[in-house]
């Protein structure tokens, strides 16, 4: 089964992706992105705000990587791995967090768990595009201007919130685990034997 996860599944990519993510953060995380503001607030948005989206492609990549029948007749269920994998790259993320700033780590988290969830409604390739669709409305809907100018972040918008929020951290925390028990809840949508899940 190790040869299945190297070979077929090819999880290294996702510590690959996350050591790309930090390249990218100390490179050009700081580069300011010209986004609109539709909340009046400040109209950009730093890089590193959509570096995780390589971690979140990385692990997609990984799990849509599979042989069904082979799966199926394993004796353990290949699930359980692939969920302690994803929990090992979030728990790597966390590792470089100091490097990189806490934010990145827990939006890792945020973003795997809206990857996570739609993938098990909808196939890998529209649950990367939902990912992305998702940080992208944050990042456009998620800031606004309070009543003495200063920046104000919308609850919601966890993905953007500052790096020492523990609240945000904590719902992070909450989502990953939420989208860890859905996506392999009993029965899957669509139904295996369609081409596309």
């Amino acid at each position: 089964m190790r040869i299945y996860f190297s070979v077929v599944r090819r999880w290294w990519v996702a510590p690959a992706a996350l050591a790309l993510t930090v390249l990218v953060c100390w490179t050009t995380g700081g580069t300011e992105l010209p986004v609109p503001a539709f909340l009046g607030g400040t109209g950009g948005v730093q890089l590193r705000y959509f570096a995780p989206l390589l971690v979140v492609a990385g692990v997609l990549y990984c799990l849509d990587r599979r042989l069904g029948e082979m799966e199926d007749t394993a004796v353990a269920p290949v699930i359980l791995r692939d969920h302690a994998t994803v929990t090992g790259t979030v728990v790597l993320a966390h590792a470089v967090g100091p490097w990189v700033g806490m934010d990145v780590p827990r939006n890792v988290m945020v973003l795997l768990a809206v990857a996570l969830a739609a993938r098990r409604f909808m196939n890998t390739a529209a649950a990367g595009s939902v990912c992305m669709g998702a940080l992208a409305v944050t990042v456009v809907m998620g800031r606004g201007t309070g009543a003495s100018g200063h920046v104000v972040f919308q609850e919601w918008a966890l993905v953007i919130h500052p790096a020492d929020s523990e609240a945000a951290w904590a719902a992070a925390v909450i989502l990953f685990a939420l989208a860890l028990a859905v996506s392999s809840g009993a029965g899957r949508f669509p139904p295996r034997g369609r081409a596309y899940g």
